[in-house]
């Protein structure tokens, strides 16, 4: 078992799949000769050649639409964009197609393509390369949305993805790619979409949250009694992983890097406020990026939510 970090997991779990499966096919922007703009998809060119590896065009409508042909026609694409900030003129193939072929041809064809794209703060990145607006694609049916937040995780959800029959939006923290590293099993092992994982449990507070902020909150519950889930999938989320830690605790405190309104946090929120709220002991509270664009590097760190501020909603929530 090798330690590795998110990017050596998400290379493995691509190889092994493809080693797998032949009718897996990778496509973006640089992702063959150069590996991809984060290295991702390094050796792979090499070891499965061009007809799999597929350099395209710097025109994601048009990465995406070739994908979406490709998973209607019997073939598992799994296309790269560089950033999610890049990813805003493949939104009408996504939302408009790709999510809706399942319906559209009542079962008759299903789309099991996986986007992959880097979100989020973390490495001081110009505009467009730090977006996090993942509340875009959880609000369209007909996707999956996955945010692994440990290598780990990361090869095993993304071979979870890959084989799932629909289309998987699945997004990686720029800021985790190399800031961790644990065991990750070579071979074949999947992580299930749509389930949660306990990574701490507690009896007092329950903390909420999902990629790069899932360590910035283990940091700020040290000395709380405080359950923190990961969420792993957002679309569609683990409700009884979710319920059954409010009603455990009553009281809930979600973390999320997106600007705060209309952020997935607030789905979580009315969520819990709707049917499980006569377990709740104090409102539910939300930390977020502030809402506005993304700043330039300089103000990036002030932007995202800091272990300060998650101890300042831990402590008000405590209060009730």
């Amino acid at each position: 078992m090798a330690t590795l970090n998110m990017v050596q997991a998400i290379n493995l779990a691509l190889k092994e799949e493809m080693e797998r499966d032949d009718s897996i096919v990778l496509l973006g922007e640089d992702v063959g000769k150069d590996g991809g703009v984060f290295r991702i998809t390094e050796g792979l060119l090499e070891q499965f050649g061009p007809e799999r590896i597929v350099d395209a065009p710097l025109a994601e409508s048009g990465i995406v639409g070739a994908a979406i042909g490709m998973a209607a026609y019997g073939l598992k694409p799994v296309a790269e964009i560089q950033f999610m900030g890049f990813i805003y003129p493949a939104i009408d193939q996504i939302f408009s197609h790709a999510a809706r072929i399942r319906a559209r041809s009542r079962r008759r064809f299903t789309c099991p393509m996986v986007v992959r794209t880097p979100y989020g703060a973390g490495i001081k990145a110009p505009d467009l390369h730090s977006e996090s607006t993942e509340a875009l694609f959880c609000h369209m049916p007909g996707l999956k949305v996955v945010v692994p937040s440990t290598p780990y995780n990361a090869k095993g959800l993304l071979i979870s993805a890959i084989r799932d029959p629909d289309p998987v939006i699945f997004l990686e923290s720029t800021r985790l790619y190399r800031l961790i590293k644990e065991e990750v099993p070579e071979g074949d092992y999947a992580v299930p979409l749509g389930k949660a994982r306990i990574a701490q449990e507690g009896k007092d507070l329950t903390v909420i949250a999902w990629g790069s902020m899932l360590h910035r909150a283990l940091q700020a519950v040290e000395g709380f009694n405080a359950e923190v889930i990961d969420l792993l999938t957002l679309s569609p989320f683990d409700m009884e992983a979710v319920y059954g830690s409010v009603k455990k605790t009553g009281r809930v405190v979600i973390v999320q890097e997106a600007p705060k309104t209309c952020g997935f946090g607030s789905e979580l929120s009315a969520s819990i406020a709707e049917d499980v709220m006569m377990h709740l002991r104090a409102p539910v509270m939300r930390v977020a990026g502030y809402d506005t664009v993304m700043p330039l590097p300089k103000l990036e760190d002030y932007y995202m939510p800091t272990v300060e501020r998650i101890r300042k909603a831990l402590n008000e929530v405590m209060k009730y």
